[in-house]
């Protein structure tokens, strides 16, 4: 069962089929493979495991992944846009045998001999060499995200987990070789294995979004208008912004036919605008982090929105079989889509209970209709944007200014993207906040930084010592 099995079937099926858009160029499901089978063959030349993708969203880079697992490996896709300290960490703990790039090696990279240059490599001579036929359990991504530890933790996904996902999704949503799936999702978030491998081996076509169209939602609207895109998988909080300003009573989509979101709570009352707008559209509320994939998905049923009620995140999904543990309401799902275990410091750790369950830290329940409901983390994490953050990750990095004392994250209420981390300092005496903001955000990614900073004198305390969040929350919410 390889990632790679039903993307080889259409390359044979549909060879002249479009595979991937962007902009002006088109490649076919023959051309991506012979690219993609070239870049291997020079990846097994000098066995390797892992390889990191430093390429910005869009055909080669996708080329690159479809590379790597032909020739037996594990991709591990970077935020180019991150600071450098944090791109070499990943590097570094990954263990990566190659970094796959283009053009001339970055100056941040502190190992310079990992780097591949993607635009030599397929203008090279081809070499001869047999297709890699991974096995079930071999590990197929490492998709790394904010940890609690205050380094970036990796998420270790296997061809099995990958391959359940891609293919009920592909069935679920039935998903053709006539679908157009609008692809905005990094290559570093897991919304990108549907864009990628349920599109992929369906025969359908991927258009890459142009970078710039999120900040602009009526040209984005546009974009998909002209595109006859039918499949979209994003954010709520991009969802909502294309609600209020989209123009989408002014343009119409009459080829898009589903719609999927992930990664935060949608506000209902912005839904509500949505599916009104598009009244012939299929909306999907799918749920789960990074470590199980979606478990859960809501078909979204319009009579049921209420202004006021959040949504519920539905059913299992995926074969997933879950748990609620009766005190806290904690969520353990088994699935096969669940991570093979986390990747730390170069080898895999044990991430499930011993009958193969993940607990995920989020408090649900079932409702009156057997649907289950979310109700939010049991402990600090934050979904900013639709990406998971660690509050202690951006302590590590407060810490690391000679300036800072002590400091606490907590997540504050923003109306676009649902919460947004926010920080409390306590600085030496004679220190100024300002000496701080600059050096921690050129450290931390966009979605990490927080939008709010402010300075006490002391942090607030619960009677046991812990820090009163609560009171925490009050203040950085009201100054």
């Amino acid at each position: 069962m390889s990632l790679l099995s039903a993307f080889n079937r259409q390359c044979q099926n549909a060879p002249d089929n479009i595979a991937f858009i962007e902009g002006d160029r088109q490649l076919g499901y023959r051309q991506v493979l012979q690219r993609a089978d070239q870049l291997s063959a020079c990846l097994m030349a000098n066995p390797c495991r892992r390889v990191v993708i430093a390429l910005d969203r869009g055909i080669d880079a996708a080329i690159a992944i479809l590379a790597v697992l032909g020739a037996g490996a594990c991709y591990i896709p970077l935020d180019i846009k991150n600071p450098a300290n944090r791109l070499n960490y990943i590097i570094n703990d990954a263990n990566a045998q190659y970094m796959i790039g283009k053009g001339q090696r970055p100056g941040w990279l502190e190992t310079p001999a990992l780097w591949l240059d993607i635009e030599q490599l397929t203008d090279a001579p081809q070499i001869a060499s047999r297709p890699v036929e991974a096995s079930a359990e071999a590990l197929a991504a490492i998709l790394y995200t904010s940890g609690s530890t205050g380094t970036p933790k990796g998420v270790a996904l296997s061809h099995r987990a990958m391959c359940n996902f891609a293919d009920w999704a592909a069935d679920t949503f039935r998903i053709s070789q006539n679908d157009r799936i609008a692809s905005l999702a990094p290559f570093h978030f897991d919304l990108s294995v549907f864009d990628l491998f349920s599109s992929l081996g369906c025969g359908a076509a991927v258009h890459f979004i142009p970078a710039g169209l999120t900040l602009s939602p009526s040209r984005l609207t546009a974009w998909l208008s002209e595109q006859q895109i039918s499949v979209f998988y994003t954010v709520p909080s991009l969802l909502s912004f294309i609600a209020l300003k989209g123009s989408l009573a002014a343009t119409p989509l009459p080829d898009l036919k589903t719609v999927l979101f992930a990664g935060e709570v949608f506000p209902t009352p912005q839904l509500k605008t949505l599916c009104e707008l598009l009244p012939d559209v299929n909306f999907y509320n799918l749920y789960g982090p990074t470590e199980t994939n979606v478990c859960c998905y809501w078909p979204v049923e319009r009579k049921r929105l209420q202004t006021g009620q959040t949504i519920p995140i539905g059913y299992p999904a995926c074969g997933a079989v879950l748990q609620i543990d009766a005190e806290t309401g904690d969520l353990a799902v088994q699935s096969t889509s669940n991570l093979s275990g986390y990747w730390q410091q170069g080898q895999l750790i044990n991430a499930l209970s011993a009958d193969h369950y993940y607990q995920t830290g989020d408090r649900v329940s079932l409702n009156e209709r057997g649907e289950y409901c979310y109700h939010g983390r049991l402990d600090r994490m934050l979904k900013c944007s639709g990406y998971r953050v660690e509050p202690a990750e951006i302590e590590a990095v407060l810490l690391q200014c000679p300036e800072v004392i002590s400091c606490a994250v907590i997540g504050i209420t923003d109306a676009t993207c649902g919460q947004r981390p926010a920080a409390a300092v306590v600085l030496k005496p004679g220190d100024r906040l300002e000496a701080v903001i600059k050096p921690v955000k050129q450290k931390l990614p966009v979605y990490m930084q927080p939008c709010k900073f402010i300075e006490l004198e002391t942090l607030p305390y619960l009677s046991n010592g812990k820090t009163d969040y609560q009171e925490l929350h009050r203040q950085l919410e009201n100054n």
